[in-house]
């Protein structure tokens, strides 16, 4: 018999079944899982670089998957870092520490489940910071400009970078390359906001050089730099070549170099220095470039930026052509070279010393410079010893102490026949500068013989000198025929 349903039936059914859900089976918790976080609010800052980021649970959790729930991570993506569970808290430790000042992002997104059955859902977003809140420091500006065609000095290469606040000094130093540049000096001014680069060698023209400061620059709170900063510059602002303007001799005076007023290919006289000027300032490497041909060594010294002097060691060979040569990698303060070697062909005016005339008592003057060695017929004093007198006429001036030098250096020995006895030199005696008179004794004139003597003034570098560099180009002979 079938027993019909209603109300009260119903009501007696549904406080059966509360009294076996609530008695028989135990209490069932369906209140929602409560959840915190640390940082707790939206741009908290963590108090150190290793301060973890905590998410704390309400319940007991399925560890898998409420690990999954958890992101941590910046402008350059996921942070990588150490999960480990304290009680229901789940903990995360960054690797390499928080940055200060970057913005980090905490992110719990998804479902996941408690061990007493109960479902979480969340979806929560947390900005946060590390140490300090305080943005990234900033290139405000920087010199030369991106692309800029400069120059080549100093002043022109360095770079100059002003930042939106003070820096620390090595970090950003280091983070800083120059490409082609070398070793670099760093000058720090206005509060460590603006940073000056220079390399310490002359950068090459023509070149492009590049630069760039990446995100390990530092501020002095420790916040990296906001992002990396580039450029480059090309070194052709300068385009005029180097090169020689003039080549004159100089004269020292004072302890100062002065031009003499003449031409270098004909009036370089002796003690005399070289110089050389340029269009523009030139590098050291100039100084060592220089050469001649026939060698003549000596220094080069700097007069100016522009011009120097070559002071020789001693002075160019009387009457000899010499080249000049200026070799073709002499460059300028900036590094640019000549391209072309520069010469000069020039014959200094430094005569040989002559004798230009014997002039011996009783005879007419005698010119010499015949291409033979001349004989001049002199009358000789039998009764006196046998003495000859004489003077030589020079075709330059003898200083003090070369006119001493010089008297010892002459000889006049007998020739012909071989049984005449030696010569004396009785006495000596400049005249002037250039007039040098002599007394020879113990000459014997020929009678049925002719009687020969020979006159020598030694020449070369090793014979007689006038003091002044001068010499003659080599032994100056006489041959005297001694007669009554």
């Amino acid at each position: 018999m079938l027993r019909r349903w209603n109300r009260n039936n119903g009501g007696v059914l549904c406080g059966i079944i509360c009294v076996c859900f609530f008695s028989g089976c135990g209490f069932a918790d369906l209140s929602p899982i409560g959840i915190s976080t640390v940082p707790g609010v939206m741009n908290a800052v963590l108090p150190s670089a290793y301060s973890p980021v905590i998410v704390a649970f309400g319940a007991v959790m399925e560890r898998t998957g409420a690990v999954e729930l958890l992101r941590v991570s910046w402008s350059g993506g996921p942070v990588q870092g150490d999960v480990s569970w304290n009680g229901n808290s789940l903990v995360f430790v960054p690797a390499a520490g928080w940055t200060t000042g970057v913005r980090y992002e905490l992110v719990l997104s998804g479902s996941a489940w408690a061990l007493d059955g109960r479902e979480l859902r969340v979806e929560k977003y947390l900005p946060f910071y590390a140490v300090s809140a305080s943005g990234p420091p900033l290139v405000e500006s920087f010199v030369p400009l991106d692309g800029a065609s400069v120059g080549t000095s100093p002043g022109e290469t360095q770079i100059r970078i002003r930042f939106s606040r003070t820096m620390d000094r090595l970090s950003t130093e280091t983070a800083f390359t120059f490409e082609g540049a070398g070793k670099m000096s760093y000058t720090w001014e206005n509060g460590d906001t603006l940073l000056a680069v220079q390399s310490e060698k002359n950068l090459a023209p023509w070149t492009v050089y590049r630069w760039s400061l990446d995100e390990g620059a530092l501020g002095k709170d420790g916040v990296p730099l906001g992002k990396k900063t580039a450029g480059h510059f090309v070194t052709d602002g300068d385009r005029e070549i180097p090169r020689v303007t003039a080549v004159f001799p100089m004269l020292r005076s004072g302890g100062t170099w002065l031009p003499s007023g003449g031409a270098i290919e004909t009036d370089l006289g002796p003690g005399q220095g070289i110089g050389i000027n340029f269009n523009k300032p030139m590098g050291e490497k100039v100084l060592r470039l220089l050469y001649f041909d026939p060698s003549l060594p000596g220094r080069a010294e700097f007069l100016s930026p522009s011009s120097l002097v070559f002071i020789p060691d001693r002075d160019p060979e009387p009457e000899t052509a010499y080249t000049l040569t200026l070799g073709a990698d002499a460059e300028d303060t900036g590094g640019m070279k000549m391209g072309d070697a520069f010469t000069l062909v020039f014959t200094a005016d430094i005569p040989f010393l002559r004798v230009l005339s014997f002039a011996a008592d009783g005879v007419p003057v005698f010119e010499t410079g015949g291409a033979e060695p001349a004989v001049i017929r002199a009358p000789v004093d039998s009764a006196g010893g046998g003495a000859l007198r004489f003077t030589l006429h020079f075709s330059l001036s003898f200083t003090t102490e070369a006119k001493k030098e010089t008297v010892f250096r002459i000889s006049l020995d007998p020739f012909f026949p071989g049984i005449l006895p030696p010569v004396h030199l009785r006495y000596a005696k400049w005249l002037s500068d250039d007039r040098l008179r002599m007394e020879w004794e113990g000459l014997e004139a020929g009678t049925a013989q002719a009687h020969y003597y020979r006159l020598t003034l030694p020449g070369g570098k090793g014979g007689i000198n006038n003091g002044q560099g001068m010499y003659p180009a080599g032994d100056e002979t006489l041959y005297v025929e001694a007669v009554e």
